[in-house]
């Protein structure tokens, strides 16, 4: 039976500390902290307590929310990566600067070659080309060699492009305002609708023939600006039939229509003539031959 009262000398307080429950409750107590220190397996029984009551536990403290941000900051970090590739791979794609412009954020940019810029460049009408940079100052930069690469960056009013060296060191600057990308993307476009169901050129349609006897009549640089790539009409299967001047200038630029008939089928393709140039062919048509009412339109449809 246990003594409970208080030891009277020391060798009363020596025989109950050397007694054999003492020593057991030593040995086991020294024998936990051996394993634990060999084992961890304090730490392994509470850690698997732990992630059995995690889904029951509240999701807070700062460990909790550093690891909530950490991987916030990836999921975003893995999402602007993506876009980024995807808008490059768009980019690489692309076959005019409308379609570039189209696929890039506002105050982003990609990064094409230079070849590829070229390319670009070559598909615009002269008279835009023009307007962009001189074709002159683009043979000199390629005829260095020092031409690698360009920057193109959307702003809020257009397109800045970045002719850049080997190093990344800016040959030319480029810009491309919102009214010139309106005219490269108007001159794109095949409608297929006939003349008089676009209101720009209502009640200002000629005959095809009025037109064209009236552009060879000019001055050569006259028709260039009016037409500036006649090729690309020489390309086209089908018959031009009308063609349609806008009344409405925009940065220095008047909307022509030209409409194709093939077959039944009629389509109207859109192009950009300067308005100093087209005002010269109108008053040239309007001398001989007055617009096609809604009525003439109709009769020659049929």
């Amino acid at each position: 039976m246990m003594d409970w009262s208080e030891p009277r000398n020391f060798k009363e307080w020596a025989r109950r500390v050397f007694s054999l429950r003492p020593l057991v409750l030593i040995l086991l107590i020294l024998s936990i902290l051996i394993l634990e220190m060999r084992f961890d397996w304090i730490e392994q029984l509470l850690g698997t307590y732990l992630i059995s009551t995690n889904s029951k536990r509240p999701e807070s403290g700062a460990i909790w929310e550093i690891g909530q941000k950490t991987l916030m900051a990836q999921q975003t970090l893995e999402q602007i990566v993506t876009d980024r590739q995807a808008i490059q791979r768009e980019a690489f794609g692309a076959t005019s600067f409308s379609k570039i412009v189209s696929n890039i954020p506002l105050d982003h940019g990609v990064m094409l070659s230079s070849d590829h810029f070229r390319k670009l460049y070559l598909k615009l009408s002269p008279v835009i080309a023009r307007e962009i940079a001189s074709p002159f100052e683009l043979l000199r930069l390629f005829s260095y060699g020092r031409l690698d690469r360009s920057y193109f960056k959307k702003t809020g009013d257009g397109l800045e492009i970045y002719l850049l060296d080997n190093q990344n060191r800016v040959l030319r600057k480029l810009k491309i305002t919102s009214y010139l990308l309106y005219n490269i993307k108007q001159g794109e476009i095949e409608l297929n609708v006939p003349l008089e169901d676009l209101d720009s050129f209502k009640n200002r349609i000629y005959p095809a023939d009025s037109f064209f006897e009236a552009l060879v009549s000019l001055p050569e640089d006259v028709r260039r600006n009016v037409v500036s790539q006649p090729e690309r009409f020489l390309r086209i299967s089908g018959q031009i039939t009308r063609v349609g001047i806008s009344d409405e200038t925009v940065s220095g630029f008047i909307d022509l229509g030209f409409e194709i008939e093939r077959g039944t089928r009629l389509s109207v393709i859109r192009i950009q003539g300067r308005d100093w140039a087209v005002w010269q062919l109108r008053s040239q048509i309007e001398k001989n031959t007055s617009p096609l009412s809604t009525s003439d339109s109709q009769d020659t449809d049929m």
